[in-house]
């Protein structure tokens, strides 16, 4: 129910301020990701049917109104949104599509819902344990595997990039001036280090359920104030919940219940037991799913280079703001037998969000560089067009160095999964 208040809110929000005109329509091109080419946005204004859609399917989940259709719905339609564009990628959009994947195979329907309205049949007061920890066990990994990332030197050792964010509120009421301080960035790294790895496994002890869910509050809640990362810190407070007792979530829907009824219900144990092939099929999809989410976070070892500077293997491993990385691109298009170059000037095509995070990121390099190359030749600016850039970047407030070598015809190379033999190392 609160997964899909949240949502309606967050996509009403969403909408509310302008960003389905600014990432899904103003756009003249995307960066898709790898496997996902073949994913576009709708034409004109189609995509705000999206997500009205969206907001749709998230009442319809709040309310258990025909819940496996709207968990379907909602899944289907948020991942397709994801995936047009790398340029708005984001942890918590990868939390999301996930939350709303385990929704569609959990029962979460059969007690306090219009469904059970519509269908007596499928009432339920008592569901296998097994079903609850497949969000336990999710929320779990979103946590540790955070505390895991930030075991390296930067973190620990050197404070960034908090170092860097920190001081930019210095104009806070109270607490802004001991912000500059120096130690206060080092406390604040140690202390999400220690938080991300502990919280989890304390929330799994019933006698620290509690105290671990008061540290839960004011961690996200300090984040929410001193960073600009829109509803996750709401959204891992409410979900967080889950390791309550039954009987904190059953008082929370008497009390709604007593909003719209009188009358106290007598209800008899009644246990839903899934049929015994659909209970293997489950445990085969919760070994399958979490293996492959425990795996995706290690897969950036398969990787030479600092992963923050190559950036291979970072996206959908829960690496919650570890750096502070920035720079600019120089595109120029250069026609193959003579050598003449033209400059290009980026915002002529992109918008200042896509421009700041193609800077830095190889494989959206590589897909503006395609861009690039179709756009010059199918014009007849140049009849055979070769790419090539210089991007300057800064990672964690190191001097600005060359991320590409300079010789390097973009537009030959491929967005895949192979290194990226053309990054120049930063291993410094």
């Amino acid at each position: 129910m609160a997964f899909g208040i949240l949502m309606l809110a967050s996509t009403i929000r969403f909408m509310a301020k302008g960003w389905v005109y600014d990432m899904y329509i103003r756009p003249k091109l995307f960066f898709p990701y790898y496997g996902f080419e073949w994913i576009k946005p709708l034409e004109g204004n189609a995509m705000y049917i999206v997500f009205a859609l969206i907001a749709l399917s998230a009442l319809c989940i709040a309310l258990g109104y025909f819940f496996r259709i709207a968990a379907i719905t909602f899944f289907l339609l948020f991942t397709y949104v994801e995936l047009i564009d790398k340029t708005n990628y984001l942890n918590h959009y990868y939390f999301i599509s996930i939350a709303s994947f385990l929704l569609i195979f959990l029962p979460a329907h059969r007690y306090f819902s219009l469904d059970v309205l519509r269908n007596k049949n499928l009432f339920a007061t008592h569901t296998p344990n097994y079903f609850i920890l497949t969000i336990k066990f999710q929320v779990f990994v979103v946590y540790f595997f955070a505390g895991l990332a930030k075991v390296n030197a930067d973190w620990l050792l050197h404070a960034q990039p908090l170092k860097i964010w920190l001081p930019a509120h210095s104009e806070m009421p109270i607490i802004g001036q001991l912000l500059t301080k120096e130690w206060v960035a080092y406390f604040f790294s140690w202390f999400g280090c220690i938080y991300d790895l502990a919280i989890p496994f304390l929330l799994f002890i019933p006698r620290f359920v509690k105290p671990a869910y008061f540290f839960v509050i004011v961690f996200h809640l300090a984040t929410s104030l001193l960073f600009n990362i829109g509803m996750f810190p709401y959204i891992m407070i409410t979900l967080t919940t889950i390791f309550f007792t039954e009987k904190f979530h059953i008082q929370i829907i008497e009390k709604i219940r007593s909003i719209f009824s009188k009358n106290n219900l007598q209800e008899t144990t009644l246990l839903f037991t899934p049929k015994h092939h659909v209970f293997k099929l489950f445990i085969v999809f919760f070994v399958i799913h979490f293996t492959i989410q425990i795996l995706m976070p290690f897969r950036y070892a398969l990787y030479d280079g600092n992963l923050y500077w190559t950036e291979q293997g970072y996206r959908f491993s829960w690496r919650v703001m570890l750096m502070e990385k920035a720079g600019t691109a120089f595109f120029y298009v250069r026609e193959k037998s003579t050598g003449k170059e033209i400059e290009v000037s980026n915002c002529d095509y992109l918008t200042p969000m896509q421009e700041k995070m193609m800077a830095t990121q190889p494989d959206m390099l590589i897909n503006y560089a395609h861009f690039l190359k179709q756009e010059f030749k199918l014009k007849g600016i140049v009849k055979e067009p070769e790419v090539v850039v210089e991007s300057y970047v800064t990672l964690n407030g190191k001097a600005s160095r060359l991320l590409v070598d300079k010789t390097t015809d973009l537009s030959l190379e491929e967005d895949n999964l192979k290194p990226k033999k053309w990054i120049i190392p930063n291993d410094k």
